[in-house]
């Protein structure tokens, strides 16, 4: 178990879109940009917010949506979101350059 740090973060998560295995079915992370990110939740609800990295995780806050410290634990072949109490909510399926979704729009 590896938790990712600010560095590694920004890398893998700044103007890339995460989907993200919710017990299966696909949740889609867009982060846009430094400080913006939007959501589409497996059942369709989509959040958009503001969110920064912290140094081994980052913070979220969506617009009319919950708030959460999120962090991604790495383990060979796989990168889990994992929330603040500690608990898997999350794989990471692939990872996508861009917006494929159309989520920012």
């Amino acid at each position: 178990m590896t938790i990712l740090n600010k560095d590694t973060l920004a890398i893998i998560m700044i103007g890339t879109t995460h989907v993200v295995d919710m017990g299966g079915k696909s949740a889609f992370i867009h982060y846009e940009t430094t400080d913006r990110a939007h959501l589409l939740l497996p059942d369709g609800t989509r959040f958009h917010g503001l969110w920064t990295l912290q140094d081994d995780g980052y913070k979220v806050e969506w617009q009319d949506g919950p708030t959460g410290s999120w962090k991604l634990d790495h383990t060979p072949g796989a990168i889990d979101y994992v929330d603040a109490a500690g608990i898997v909510r999350g794989r990471i399926l692939r990872i996508d350059f861009g917006d494929p979704e159309s989520l920012a729009a």
